[in-house]
C-alpha cells in the first residue's frame, strides 16, 4: 500500500512544478544572478537541492544520508552556467529522489536511516526533506518573481482570481510525471 507515500510524492511534485516555473521564466543570464540582497542565485539553489537530494536518496534505506562524496560547501560556490546544465543537475537531484520513493511501501516508513549519524525513521527523514526543499523552492520562485517583475506570470492563484479558481480548482494536485 502506498497512500501516504503517494501524498509526499505529490508534494514534492507540486514543489518540483513550482521550480520549473520559476526557472522557464528567467533569462539565461537571471539563472546565476543573487537578489538584490545578496544571497544565493537559482544556480546554486539548485546545484545545493540537486546535491543534497542525490545525497539523502543514493541506497536511503542502506547508507547514511550525508555521502562521504558530497561536497556541500561547494554547492554554494557562485556559478555561471547555460540552461541546459542547470536543468540537467536540477533533473538529476529528481531523479534520485524518484527512484527511491518508488521502491517504499507505506510499511518503510517506520524504517529507520541515518542522516549524519542520527537516526530518523523514513517518515521523518521525508518529511524533513520535504520541507527542506520546499523552503529552497520558495526562495527560487522569490527570485524569479523579482527579477521578473511586471512580466511574472503566477505560478499559484492570481492576486483577485481566488473567487474562479474556487469554483475550478486545477492546480490542487500536481500532473503525474
Amino acid at each position: 500500500m502506498r497512500r501516504i507515500l503517494e501524498s509526499i510524492e505529490t508534494e514534492f511534485r507540486r514543489y518540483k512544478g513550482l521550480g520549473d516555473g520559476a526557472i522557464q521564466q528567467l533569462t539565461d543570464e537571471e539563472l546565476s544572478r543573487a537578489g538584490s540582497a545578496g544571497g544565493n542565485s537559482v544556480a546554486v539553489l539548485v546545484w545545493h537541492l540537486s546535491g543534497n537530494l542525490a545525497s539523502r536518496f543514493t541506497d536511503f534505506l542502506t547508507t547514511d544520508g550525508e555521502k562521504p562524496w558530497r561536497r556541500r560547501d561547494e554547492e554554494f560556490d557562485d556559478r555561471r552556467i547555460t540552461r541546459g546544465e542547470l536543468l540537467a543537475k536540477w533533473n538529476s537531484g529528481w531523479a534520485v529522489l524518484q527512484s527511491a520513493l518508488a521502491a517504499l511501501d507505506d510499511a518503510s516508513l517506520d524504517d529507520r536511516v541515518l542522516i549524519r549519524g542520527v537516526e530518523f525513521t523514513v517518515h521523518e527523514a521525508l518529511h524533513r526533506s520535504l520541507a527542506h526543499f520546499s523552503y529552497h523552492v520558495g526562495q527560487m520562485v522569490f527570485l524569479a518573481k523579482s527579477f521578473r517583475g511586471d512580466a511574472w506570470k503566477t505560478l499559484s492563484i492570481a492576486p483577485g482570481a481566488s473567487e474562479a479558481y474556487n469554483a475550478n480548482p486545477t492546480r490542487e494536485r500536481p500532473p503525474v510525471t
